[in-house]
């Protein structure tokens, strides 16, 4: 196998990352809530209700922004349902997953939930421009948010939250250009909604920062033409928009799955693209963000049967996709793609966080665990902190049925506030192993720390109930730093993590 090379200067770099990188979802969706993070009566769960088990874990998984409660939930969410005494709350029925909302977790719930996580923890709130619009926002915000002395306000202090929440970003709905949603529109209609409700949301407080919807994915019909005929509308109201992408083997076509990051790296350089050409029609200095708001491997062609084959259940078992080796390797190289653009990309949220398409898995009433997706995470989150350094790879290649020629190679770097330096790097090949050479200059580390790889001679393998840690990362012998070349071998199939100092 040839050798794949590149070269780390700090005088080449993308961006500062933003801790928002490693952002998650919580939506009222399958068991993510219920039996999720929510489960009074647990042997771990708090006063609240919460399991200190999965808290311990979204912990470790170091998550940041924690985006609610949808999702395809928002668009007929009624935030008033969510608040006040549990035992008022009314049961609804949800039409984006035909199960039964009881609104047990609501909107203060889950903004203790953040608390308990720890500071990092950042509420990223969701409004209903489906069957809802302007007037609903502002309630939402002005009950959220106000200190107190107004009738909303008032009614959060009267329900036991003295305190506002302090929600900074907000989502103006959810892809609204799917048909699929609940109150889809066009990219006429929904333009106009989304300026109209941040013009008025801005009114009550200048500083939030807004998220206007973008294409639910690159292969959208609608997409490039949507997000620029929204922006014509919101460029100046709004700070970000959003990307969707999910990932399956599609056809038993394991390499085209294996390059998935070819395809976000494609679609956030496609939507920056069109991000830039309406400021330059727009004639504006302001530069638009990407919220990467939900992206995870999801086996969606399942979903569709799941979803019809319910009768409004409470929190049904839905869409609990048990990861493999294999899509371990993929969802690291999708973390590789979100900070190789760390210059455009400032928001990012793993879709999601507990049991539906999630690294943390739950039994009611038993155990919690971490699945393979969990471990590269977790890793991202700890070590890709800093300065991301320009990586262009030299890379052995392969050919794809559905990407073409893509590298074997997948691979960035962030160097700390400290100086150390992290390579994140993935070993597309499923039968070899994959010689590393780096040239370091001007880095001033001299010692490999750590080299650790997620990697199975089984790429089937997966943690389960029965065997939680079947699946976990390894040590790496062989891995070496002398006299500004870093050599190393990355094992077939697998997602490295090389920590120098």
């Amino acid at each position: 196998m040839r050798t794949a090379r590149f070269t780390l200067d700090p005088a080449f770099t993308v961006a500062e990352v933003n801790p928002r990188l490693f952002g998650s979802f919580v939506e009222h969706l399958g068991r993510c809530v219920y039996t999720g993070i929510y489960e009074p009566g647990h042997p771990t769960a708090d006063e609240a209700g919460l399991r200190q088990d999965v808290l311990d874990l979204v912990r470790e998984l170091g998550v940041t922004a924690i985006r609610y409660p949808g999702g395809n939930f928002v668009s007929g969410y009624k935030w008033e349902d969510s608040v006040g005494p549990v035992e008022d709350r009314p049961r609804r029925l949800d039409l984006a997953w035909r199960s039964t909302e009881t609104n047990r977790f609501g909107l203060s719930e889950y903004i203790a939930f953040l608390k308990k996580i720890g500071p990092q923890a950042e509420p990223m709130m969701a409004v209903n421009l489906g069957t809802r619009g302007v007037a609903e926002a502002l309630e939402l915000q002005e009950y959220a948010n106000h200190p107190s002395g107004t009738a909303l306000s008032d009614l959060r202090v009267g329900h036991g939250d003295k305190d506002p929440f302090g929600i900074r970003l907000w989502c103006l709905g959810n892809e609204m250009d799917g048909p699929w949603q609940t109150g889809h529109k066009t990219a006429e209609e929904y333009g106009r909604v989304a300026a109209e409700t941040a013009r008025a949301m801005r009114q009550i407080d200048p500083g939030v920062e807004l998220v206007a919807c973008g294409s639910s994915g690159q292969a959208m019909e609608t997409f490039a033409e949507w997000e620029a005929t929204v922006l014509k509308e919101t460029y100046d109201l709004v700070d970000y928009i959003s990307l969707h992408a999910y990932y399956e083997p599609l056809d038993g076509d394991v390499d085209s799955f294996l390059a998935s990051a070819v395809d976000m790296e494609s679609f956030i350089e496609n939507v920056v693209a069109t991000c830039d050409h309406i400021g330059a029609r727009l004639k504006s200095k302001k530069k638009i963000n990407l919220s990467f708001d939900e992206w995870n491997v999801w086996y969606l062609s399942r979903t569709d049967a799941e979803v019809a084959a319910l009768d409004w259940p409470e929190a049904p078992r839905l869409l609990e996709d048990n990861y493999s080796v294999t899509d371990a390797v993929v969802f690291g190289s999708l973390l590789i793609a979100l900070l190789r653009h760390a210059d455009r990309v400032t928001v990012a949220c793993l879709a999601q966080l507990v049991n539906v398409i999630a690294p943390i898995m739950t039994e009611p009433g038993g155990p919690a665990w971490r699945q393979t997706t969990f471990f590269p995470f977790a890793a991202a989150s700890k070590y890709g902190r800093g300065q991301v350094l320009d990586v262009r790879v030299d890379s052995p290649t392969y050919e794809t049925k559905k990407y073409g020629e893509a590298d074997l190679l997948h691979a960035t770097a962030v160097r700390a506030e400290d100086g150390t330096v992290t390579v994140f790097a993935v070993n597309r090949s499923r039968t070899d192993a994959l010689p590393l050479d780096v040239t370091l200059a001007g880095l001033g580390v001299s010692r490999v720390v750590e080299h650790s790889a997620l990697a199975d001679a089984d790429p089937e393998a997966r943690n389960t109930l029965a065997e939680p840690e079947r699946v976990v990362p390894h040590p790496v012998d062989g891995t070496a730093l002398d006299g500004g070349r870093l050599t190393a071998t990355l094992e077939p199939l697998s997602w490295n993590v090389i920590r120098l100092a």
